[in-house]
């Protein structure tokens, strides 16, 4: 691979991927506990959060046209720009009387924007650089994904909780916590217009002047590849379980102890769930990056399965014995949280070999997409089905849906030398 410029990914890898974490994160995970502190019902955030899902969902449908018109690094500078006003957006909103409904719009226009940069971000990722580095930097890029996380999530739930303890204004804190968002991505969208390389190949892809043509030719090439319904059943059940459990995992920390939850105040939540479990899924996810380039995907897949899935029983546990000991449950998150980073490894490796080929950039945002449809709909009733079973069961009901996952990965054909360095 080629390129104009010669820049060591060390200067733009690690920023890029904490840069696309942040407006995920503040979508999918901050969101869900803005809301609980709103005292917005469980029912409605697993509802509504999970629909902001769609624009992830359906980014396959114009993933083609950021293939077909300017370039990569065009995309990410400028939804750089968007985002960030968003984010700034979100802070008005929280003063209003109709603050649900006008954080909601504009946390969808943050999803969309969002969800457009990850395929320019993922697509530059794969032309930036030749496969050994793709393998070798995946820790990496999962790592700093994870910091963008604790960014976003951690420091920033903590802030958002002292804030409201010393005030007593909910709605203030979070204004705040969207502010000092709002002026770390701008900041990153300075800093990526100066060090982003020009890759030689990062150019438009259509060839010929019917676009529609080529919008089709891209999304059929992607369903005529080998083994595509395999392929369908290992993306979409791979995060079956953990869809349903990521939208209650907050709530379930918030709620009192009279209603099956731990009672942990916001800060609580920002130290233990959002900081010590990023954290450890962060090392999680580099570690994983590193064993995935040392032995290949196709050996590492069925130990990166069961790291994923068999630590949510952690859950089960809080759920059932309800411990008031903040050092205890801030471990049992952070065993949690390894294993699913250092397993969830496999799955970006994976849907970077199913994208491989001349429409990289918009076969994995079909990839994604259809990742994120895994998450969305299960995500949609979680909060109904918690409410029916309580916490502990609807914990355990959770353990159950992972067996699919399981089951798929019997089946899958990986290439036992892809991933190795």
């Amino acid at each position: 691979m080629q390129t104009a410029q010669v820049k060591s990914p060390w200067l733009w890898v690690p920023s890029l991927y904490f840069g696309q974490a942040i407006p995920y994160v503040v979508v999918m995970m901050l969101s869900v506990i803005m809301y609980k502190a709103n005292g917005i019902s469980n029912t409605d955030i697993a509802l509504y959060t999970s629909w902001l899902y769609l624009p992830w969902v359906i980014k396959p449908l114009w993933s083609p046209f950021v293939d077909m018109f300017r370039t990569k690094r065009f995309w990410i500078v400028g939804l750089q720009l968007v985002i960030g006003a968003a984010l700034a957006l979100v802070a008005l909103t929280a003063q209003l009387p109709s603050f649900f409904r006008a954080s909601l719009a504009v946390l969808w226009l943050m999803a969309f924007s969002s969800a457009t940069h990850d395929i320019a971000a993922d697509g530059f990722y794969m032309l930036g650089l030749r496969q050994p580095q793709q393998a070798a930097l995946v820790g990496v890029r999962s790592t700093f994904y994870r910091l963008g996380m604790l960014a976003g999530q951690g420091a920033l739930v903590y802030l958002a909780g002292q804030l409201t303890e010393r005030t007593g204004d909910v709605r203030f804190a979070w204004s705040v916590v969207f502010c000092v968002l709002a002026a770390m991505f701008l900041a990153l969208c300075v800093y990526h217009h100066l060090v982003l390389p020009r890759p030689i190949d990062d150019k438009p892809v259509g060839r010929s002047d019917n676009h529609l043509g080529e919008f089709f030719a891209t999304f059929g090439a992607f369903f005529k590849k080998p083994d595509i319904l395999l392929i369908l059943g290992f993306i979409l059940t791979f995060r079956l379980g953990e869809s349903q459990l990521l939208k209650l995992a907050a709530p379930f920390l918030m709620d009192p102890l009279a209603k099956g939850g731990l009672g942990m105040t916001t800060s609580q939540v920002g130290v233990a769930y959002s900081t010590v479990g990023v954290i450890a899924l962060t090392l999680g996810g580099l570690l994983g990056g590193v064993v995935i380039s040392r032995l290949g995907l196709k050996r590492c897949l069925w130990p990166m399965v069961f790291a994923v899935h068999i630590p949510d029983l952690v859950f089960v546990y809080l759920a059932s014995a309800l411990p008031q000991n903040f050092t205890l449950v801030a471990a049992c998150l952070a065993l949690e949280q390894f294993g699913y980073g250092f397993g969830f490894t496999a799955m970006m490796m994976y849907m970077i070999m199913v994208a491989d080929g001349e429409h990289k950039t918009a076969h994995y945002a079909i990839c994604t997409g259809l990742m994120a449809l895994g998450m969305m709909l299960p995500g949609m009733v979680s909060g109904k089905i918690q409410a029916l079973l309580g916490y502990q069961h609807f914990f355990i009901y959770v353990c159950l849906m992972t067996i699919p996952a399981f089951c798929v990965a019997a089946l899958v054909k990986i290439d036992p030398g892809f991933g190795k360095r």
